[in-house]
């Protein structure tokens, strides 16, 4: 039987991914000491002219380089708006240094929290994600692109996208069904002009063999988005963890990722199982692939482990668990992940992309 599909993905400039953004910035300020013994867990809430930090970390962090990075990230993304401007917003600083509670599990590399974590792959696309959410993230990352470049300057930086795939009876791919966007523009640019210009852009981004004369596309269908980012909407850290992810396709252990140093499972222990399941489909040993992993705060080895696949399911659980360290230092160590490299992640998927070391293909390269 055939059905439909649909994952979304947002811009840099949504709200929740700039929130997302100065938690991976900050992150990274404590991560560029490069010290295994430093920690960071920092969430941040953004609404009209304001940033808040807060959150614990293990290490010296100076409120004037954290202030620094906030401005930074807001002025890359492009937020010079009345509302929201990264000159004059103010920034309450409310980090603290970590609980002694929570350094009794995390200082001997036990996992940061209790949790559960899935990992996906499928062999629908080049990188082995699922179409819904690889092309969704494929059109905001181009308007994003566009906007930059002055192409099409009357774009805002906030954005979102809704991508609809129609699935054969054999589950696999077959055409785009629905797609849906909506940006944030100028207040002087009709409708009209928006919805032409931005369904050329997706047009051109979107690979021509899905679309077809039922495609429906909706540009900004309540006619009007000027008021965006966070003076529209507020922002908060780790609201998007589905966009983050496989936009649905598989299942979630609820963690998010942003602002959290590798020890929390919630952000590790996913990239370990992403990598698992990508390695699978990648080496021809299953057409799709689910993994789990589950962990007790301060207990090292995984609470447990498994492989859900259309191969032998069974033998790859059994191969992996005997053959792949999944304490929490075992993963870090593998990826190399007291590194600054977690603003890359931000936008557009934690999984996917080139150059993450969970990333690449090399798990059965012996057998």
């Amino acid at each position: 039987m055939s059905y439909l599909f649909t994952s979304e993905s947002v811009s840099e400039g949504h709200p929740d991914k700039v929130a997302d953004a100065i938690s991976d910035a900050i992150l990274d300020l404590v991560m560029s000491k490069e010290d295994t013994s430093l920690r960071c867990a920092c969430e941040t809430l953004v609404t009209t002219d304001t940033v808040i930090v807060a959150g614990e970390y293990k290490g010296v962090l100076h409120s004037e380089e954290v202030e620094s990075a906030i401005r930074k990230v807001i002025k890359d993304i492009g937020y010079e708006q009345s509302g929201f401007d990264w000159r004059t917003v103010k920034i309450i600083n409310l980090l603290h240094g970590q609980s002694a509670d929570i350094a009794l599990g995390t200082d001997n590399f036990g996992a940061g929290d209790q949790g559960l974590m899935f990992g996906y792959a499928c062999n629908e696309t080049e990188n082995f994600m699922p179409s819904a959410i690889y092309w969704s993230h494929r059109i905001v990352e181009g308007l994003t692109q566009v906007r930059k470049q002055g192409v099409l300057n009357y774009l805002g930086p906030d954005a979102k996208s809704q991508v609809t795939f129609e699935y054969s009876d054999d589950a696999k791919p077959v055409r785009i069904a629905k797609v849906v966007c909506s940006t944030q523009h100028n207040a002087d640019v009709d409708i009209e002009t928006v919805r032409k210009d931005v369904g050329n852009i997706i047009r051109n981004i979107l690979p021509t063999e899905f679309i077809d004369e039922k495609t429906e596309f909706y540009i900004n269908p309540t006619g009007r988005f000027v008021v965006g980012g966070p003076d529209g909407d507020t922002g908060l850290t780790g609201r998007k963890i589905i966009v983050d992810t496989y936009g649905g396709y598989s299942p979630h252990g609820g963690g998010a990722f942003s602002g959290k140093d590798p020890t929390k499972v919630d952000r590790s222990a996913a990239y370990m199982a992403r990598y698992l399941a990508k390695n699978i489909v990648a080496s021809g040993k299953a057409n799709w692939a689910t993994v789990q992993i589950s962990y007790a705060i301060g207990v090292a080895d995984p609470m447990s482990f498994y492989v859900e696949s259309d191969g032998d399911s069974r033998a790859l659980t059994e191969w992996i668990y005997d053959n792949v360290d999944l304490t929490p230092l075992g993963i870090i160590n593998r990826f190399k992940l007291f590194r600054p490299i977690y603003s890359k992640t931000t936008n557009y998927g934690h999984f996917g992309k080139k150059d993450l070391p969970w990333e690449e293909i090399n798990l059965f390269k012996d057998q």
